[in-house]
């Protein structure tokens, strides 16, 4: 479920590294002897549902070794408040001088994927799928992405340049509905139109839409317009969708609706991380 090999999340992890360790952990290294050995573990300390665990391999490895790291609970996971999701072994200072980048990831995107849990579950049994958007962390677009669909989403367009979504705006600068339609017809990639009035909405289904965009309906509203569409095209709701709205919404007859709150808003979840030395040090132990 995460892909902890791409080229970029690789790359944003040793930045949140050096962004952290910098020239050294003056504190570890003044404080912990180099021999030191300890184990760790990461628990939950409220209901959460778990993503990046997998991260800590990424981590470790580029400031590691260490000797074993266990995943107890991999993305996607619900747990308990207690719960265990992960335990290292190794040098003291490594398992330190790792702890809060760990921390960082691990808050974030446990956040993202119970957010996306809470809207799927909202939706579950309407046969209505929730999509994420590119509301995004400048740089951790697809780590996010990859925990909204851990948390239970659908992933949407990742950027720019792998699906065709004419908004407003596309519609504004090409001259009309009809003639952004056209601009792509033919085109391989997934395509689907913004309509904002039943007139847009009657001009793209006559130009051929097979998929819709319904923003800032109300769910009454959303079930008229589907209704008018009739299952000539899927349509996507979004727009103000909050846990208490989305089910009115998918019973509104949406295929799917879309919540930039999935990644623009959860918060971080509350992940401890525990350290003890695996055996105790001699007293006066060099450091």
């Amino acid at each position: 479920m995460f892909d902890i090999d791409h080229p970029e999340i690789t790359a944003l992890v040793e930045a949140a590294l050096a962004e952290d360790i910098g020239a050294g952990d003056i504190t570890t290294e003044l404080t912990v002897p180099a021999s030191a050995r300890a184990t760790g573990a990461f628990h939950a300390k409220e209901p959460l549902v778990v993503a990046g665990v997998e991260l800590l391999h990424t981590i470790y490895s580029l400031r590691g070794p260490v000797d074993s790291l266990e995943i107890v609970a991999p993305s996607g996971t619900q747990v308990a408040a207690g719960a265990c999701l992960a335990r290292v072994a190794g040098p003291a200072r490594t398992l330190l001088s790792c702890e809060r980048v760990s921390l960082n990831f691990m808050q974030r995107l446990s956040g993202v994927a119970t957010m996306a849990r809470r809207f799927a579950n909202e939706v579950a049994g309407t046969g209505c799928k929730i999509l994420d958007t590119r509301k995004t962390t400048p740089g951790f677009r697809r780590l996010e992405k990859m925990a909204a669909a851990a948390g239970g989403a659908t992933n949407h367009r990742h950027g720019l340049f792998d699906a065709i979504l004419i908004k407003n705006n596309h519609i504004a600068a090409a001259g009309s509905v009809t003639a952004a339609l056209a601009a792509v017809h033919g085109q391989p990639l997934p395509a689907e139109i913004e309509v904002r009035t039943l007139d847009e909405l009657d001009e793209a289904l006559t130009a051929g839409a097979t998929r819709l965009l319904l923003d800032n309906l109300t769910p009454d509203e959303a079930r008229q317009w589907i209704a008018r569409i009739a299952g000539r095209a899927s349509v996507e709701l979004s727009g103000g969708i909050t846990l208490d709205t989305v089910r009115a919404y998918a019973e509104a007859g949406a295929d799917f609706v879309s919540s930039g709150a999935i990644t623009h808003s959860a918060r971080a979840m509350d992940i401890h991380f525990r350290l003890s030395l695996a055996e105790p040090l001699p007293s006066g132990q060099p450091r």
